[in-house]
């Protein structure tokens, strides 16, 4: 494996202790001196880079005058409360710290690559399958939160002597969002980093930054789609049966 420069940092300092964890889980890296991969030391990066970000943004709260950074989170937090408010409607806004997090997380994380020395994380399969299992679980715990046992019967379909063959349909029809989320997210980034990647080979200026700006606007779309999808999956899971 072909470390970056942060996963070898990481590997050096530790790379004992990450091999020791996984050797407890049982679990044999593939490449045991340098048990810390690339897509786990930029997601390490990307939370690192997070909690600094909210730090300052904490740290520099105002009502009377609010600063650069505090109006873009504001900014963010509307656009997203908004949404969610006309897919889930009313009382949404408990559901938009959630949305919110998962957006800047996937956005940070697909414009990485962006940077030379680095890469997107959501560009290797792992990564977005573990954010569509997380909007996954989230949805449902969320469902049943909101509808308590009978969150159970949406998946039976609205009559009862067909719940034998709605339940298959939609057991399978849940599990495929995630398959849909992962394969979405994960294509366009592989994609985008790939062709990045091949016109830098042949032309290293010029004509590369316009592809830089595609991906940065690749990176963006992505991070809503998947949001908006959760935030449409999480409507369908709480929404009051009528």
């Amino acid at each position: 494996m072909e470390q970056l420069p942060f996963t070898a940092l990481l590997n050096k300092y530790f790379g004992g202790i990450a091999l020791a964890l996984l050797q407890v889980l049982h679990i044999q890296p593939l490449y045991p001196k340098t048990p810390i991969t690339n897509f786990v030391a930029m997601e390490i990066l990307v939370a690192i880079l997070l909690l600094v970000f909210f730090v300052l943004v904490r740290t520099r709260l105002s009502v009377e005058s609010p600063g650069g950074l505090q109006q873009i989170v504001e900014g963010l937090h509307g656009f997203i409360q908004n949404q969610s408010e006309e897919i889930i409607g009313h009382h949404s806004e408990h559901y938009t710290p959630f949305l919110v997090s998962l957006f800047i997380f996937i956005l940070l994380c697909n414009l990485l690559g962006v940077i030379p020395g680095f890469e997107s994380p959501t560009a290797t399969p792992a990564v977005p399958l573990g954010c569509a299992v997380v909007a996954f679980v989230y949805y449902n715990v969320q469902g049943f939160k909101a509808k308590g046992a009978h969150y159970a019967a949406d998946f039976l379909g609205p009559v009862w002597w067909l719940s034998w063959l709605m339940l298959p349909i939609e057991l399978i029809s849940h599990f495929a969002r995630m398959l849909s989320l992962t394969i979405r997210l994960f294509a366009n980034m592989f994609a985008g980093d790939m062709v990045t990647l091949v016109f830098f080979s042949l032309v290293p200026l010029g004509v590369p930054v316009v592809f830089l700006g595609l991906h940065i606007g690749v990176s963006l779309l992505q991070a809503y789609i998947f949001v908006l999808l959760t935030t449409v999956y999480l409507s369908g899971a709480v929404a009051a049966a009528h």
